[in-house]
């Protein structure tokens, strides 16, 4: 850049165009820089002479008459030959056409650069296969046990069977492997572990053959239906098939794992043909009055609708197992609501607890409260005759002997556990 022309703004490339003369002006001149001088060459030493020379008052040489001979002088030693020069690095050209060159510590480390070939390039360079081998042996012997090999062969065929389609649904969508491998698994932690989940009158729960099972609701987010899914599939070996709300099965990715896991919708036509099947049958008559009742009001059992579950079991004759739980009202403890909100949503309640929405996610976190799950002795229903279920008082009876039944085990519950947390 030393040795760059600058040339006057206003002048558009011409010197001189502001003062109409052929030659930039004195103040042009002195914006540019001065031109270096050229390096002083200093003359090769000449030959020796027999004559002397000596200077006249003019500063030219004259030669005088011969002289005595100098003493000889050694020869130079003879100059290595220079190093070939580096051609040029390229240059770049600016807007406004003046050229810059590169720095040339940049072209000579890219040419010192080796190439860099794929294989070098590769996250598996280097590392035999064998080791990659080991390696997974060792982590498939950590997360699987001794027993690695066979439950990596399953989870291949269970991975097969589902690209293939090669599994087996029911009428009403029920996956059993799905349920067992997956559902099953990620609850029962909870369960065991979380919540610590007692279980009392297994026994009346019938091994086989349609039941109904009638439980109280409470909560805040419908997280002991789940506990009692698990909890029943445990103890007695059995699929509960849950009768869930409307509003279940409109959520895009809660319907589909609804279906997968067993459940159906909570009407009459559903529920006779579960029972008349053979199924083990859950509702939770409160619904969403259950759940989101207030803090305050826990433990004190909703209306229970109008009496459905038990039309269902008269017309099918199958014994009513009523089951009551305690500690799911202390895992959310709902101070508040949002009724705006809900409505605008078109979700019953937006819940408003000590932790949430203030602590955001973390605040859906459950409390680790202690709890216990009794099932009472078995309400039969073969006794009755055929029209039986088409009698209201008769199913209003049978209704509340149902609810004081649960409410009273409730409150015996509560005076049997030492702690909400232990």
């Amino acid at each position: 850049m030393g040795d760059a022309e600058i040339i006057p703004i206003g002048t558009r490339g011409r010197p001189g165009r502001g003062t109409g003369r052929a030659k930039p002006s004195a103040s042009s001149r002195n914006l540019a820089p001065r031109a270096a001088a050229p390096p002083k060459r200093h003359p090769a030493p000449a030959a020796p002479s027999d004559d002397r020379v000596e200077p006249d008052h003019h500063g030219e040489h004259t030669a005088d008459a011969p002289s005595a001979a100098p003493a000889p002088r050694k020869a130079p030693p003879p100059r290595k030959a220079a190093p070939p020069r580096k051609a040029a690095p390229p240059r770049r050209t600016t807007g406004s056409g003046q050229h810059v060159p590169e720095a040339p510590e940049l072209h000579e480390a890219a040419a010192e650069r080796e190439p860099t070939t794929t294989r070098e390039r590769g996250p598996l360079a280097g590392i035999p296969a064998g080791d990659w081998l080991a390696a997974f042996q060792v982590g498939a012997r950590e997360v699987w046990g001794e027993q690695w090999e066979p439950q990596l062969a399953r989870f291949l065929a269970f991975l097969r069977r589902r690209v293939t389609g090669d599994y087996d649904v029911d009428e009403y969508g029920f996956d059993v492997e799905v349920t067992e491998r997956f559902l099953m698994a990620a609850l029962r932690p909870i369960a065991q572990k979380w919540f610590r989940v007692e279980v009392r009158g297994a026994e009346n729960i019938p091994a086989s053959g349609g039941a109904l099972v009638v439980s109280n609701h409470s909560g805040t987010i419908p997280v002991d239906g789940l506990m009692t899914l698990v909890t029943i599939h445990d103890t007695v070996g059995r699929h509960l098939r849950p009768l869930g709300a409307d509003l279940v099965f409109r959520m895009p990715v809660v319907s589909v794992l609804a279906r997968r896991s067993g459940a159906t919708l909570a009407c009459t036509e559903d529920a006779e043909r579960m029972l008349a099947g053979g199924e083990l049958v859950g509702v939770w008559p409160e619904g969403f009055k259950g759940i989101g009742k207030p803090y305050a009001q826990r433990y004190k059992l909703q209306r229970f609708g109008r009496g459905g579950f038990v039309s269902a079991a008269l017309r099918t004759g199958v014994p009513i197992v009523p089951l009551s739980v305690v500690g799911a009202e202390e895992i959310y403890p709902l101070v508040g609501n949002m009724p705006s909100l809900a409505r605008l949503l078109g979700v019953p309640y937006i819940p408003i607890t000590p932790f949430f929405p203030w602590l955001g996610p973390l605040g859906l976190v459950p409390l680790p409260s202690k709890w216990l799950l009794e099932f009472g002795e078995p309400i039969r229903t073969d006794e009755y005759d055929a029209g039986a279920a088409d009698d209201p008082m008769l199913v209003f009876n049978v209704t509340d002997q149902v609810r004081e039944t649960i409410q009273q085990t409730l409150y015996t519950l509560l005076m049997d556990r030492e702690s909400v947390f232990r």
